[in-house]
């Protein structure tokens, strides 16, 4: 098993009370009083063009275990770590995560399983969906309902980012339980009561937010209703994992001439990538291909999960292969409405990219890749089914290139 962890922007060493280098201006951290908290208000994580990222951002050669200050925190990467930091110590969790055990499971996959039972235990009972299209419901529990002190900065780009569109205001907020350190959830100004279906500029701040990350493991994904998303209000997750995963360089073959739709191979299951090296123009496209993709699947009742990370380009690649784009990969599965209880970990976002919170000591010590595959293959659409989508989302890209 690896203790070792990764620790580019000192998740778990932050002082709470370190702060940003622009804290002159803006102070993302709570008074101590938390009767303060209600009139503090929420800072703002306003960002430009140039901390958008995609050059230079690698794992080290003998990650993870390098000493922290191996890579210089990002100024989000400070601010996140240092405000999250400081709502643990103020106990607005449902439990203080600790070091968490790790291991990766032998075999071709390269599963990285860990041991969170306080998640498996203590979080929120999911809401009843029976159907991926099913619409907000004020009266159920919202990201407007949250204790003051859990919201940590709204996310900001300028309004001059050139060949973008104004970007909502994007509430970032502790996910109350965490399945790792930093675990935030992004929330497009949750006032508006949307419901639990993929927008582009939801997908835009998640993708953003990779990009004004210097740690290669801080990672974004979208789990759809019936994807096992536990809240219909419109969220993604947002953390960092210190670990490879197996979708950062898994090999894949194109699926359109064009090149802007490959099948994920040599995963856990197949998916669909898109990928960018470069923001502006061509991250908005990927951005609108992505979410026809997922409107196709919400509108014809198909689950589905996405996850959004640093990864190699399509191809022929290797788990060694640098990062140096952004790598999209989106799963159309069954629907699963509810938690099945007994299960080692349910299938979500991050199970199908490779990362497996596991709910209990005894599954995590038995549990073999043949067991985490077979869990995760009995998600998937029948394949029937899965030619049939497969088929339509290149149809439709095929309409972009038209």
């Amino acid at each position: 098993m690896s203790g070792n962890r990764y620790t580019g922007c000192s998740l778990q060493q932050v002082s709470p009370m370190a702060v940003p280098h622009d804290s002159h201006e803006t102070s993302y951290l709570l008074p101590p009083n938390s009767k303060d908290w209600e009139g503090h208000g929420i800072p703002d994580f306003v960002y430009g063009q140039e901390e958008l990222v995609l050059e230079g951002i690698q794992w080290p050669r003998d990650a993870p275990g390098l000493p922290e200050d191996s890579v210089p925190p990002s100024r989000f990467d400070s601010v996140l770590c240092s405000a999250w930091r400081q709502r643990v110590e103020l106990g607005l969790f449902r439990y203080r995560l600790g070091e968490l055990q790790t291991q990766t499971l032998p075999g071709a996959v390269g599963f990285v399983a860990q041991l969170n039972v306080e998640r498996g235990a203590q979080r929120r009972r999911p809401q009843s969906i029976s159907s991926v299209k099913q619409a907000f419901d004020p009266a159920l529990f919202n990201f407007n309902k949250i204790r003051p002190g859990e919201v940590l900065f709204r996310l900001l780009r300028e309004p001059d980012l050139p060949g973008a569109p104004q970007q909502e205001d994007i509430l970032v907020m502790i996910n109350v339980s965490p399945l790792e350190w930093g675990h935030v959830l992004l929330v497009p100004e949750p006032t508006r009561g949307l419901p639990q279906r993929l927008l582009p500029g939801a997908l835009r701040a998640g993708v953003e937010a990779v990009l004004l990350s210097s740690h290669p493991g801080f990672r974004v994904g979208f789990n759809s209703l019936g994807g096992l998303a536990s809240v219909n209000h419109l969220h993604l997750h947002g953390y960092y994992l210190a670990h490879r995963l197996p979708v950062e360089g898994a090999p894949s073959e194109p699926l359109d001439p064009g090149g802007h739709l490959h099948l994920l191979q040599a995963v856990p299951v197949p998916g669909f990538l898109f990928y960018t090296s470069r923001p502006g123009p061509d991250l908005e496209a990927l951005i609108g291909r992505v979410c026809r993709a997922t409107d196709y699947l919400t509108d014809r009742e198909i689950a589905h999960n996405l996850f959004v990370t640093r990864g190699a380009p399509p191809g022929k690649t290797s788990p060694s292969s640098a990062l140096t784009g952004v790598r999209v990969i989106l799963w159309a599965r069954k629907s699963s409405f509810g938690v099945k209880e007994g299960e080692a970990f349910n299938v979500a976002l991050c199970e199908l990219a490779g990362h497996l919170p596991v709910k209990t000591s005894q599954d995590f010590s038995s549990l073999t890749e043949a067991a985490a595959l077979a869990l995760i293959q009995d998600c998937l659409l029948p394949p029937a089914q899965a030619e049939e989508v497969q088929a339509a989302l290149v149809a439709l890209i095929a309409q972009d290139e038209q």
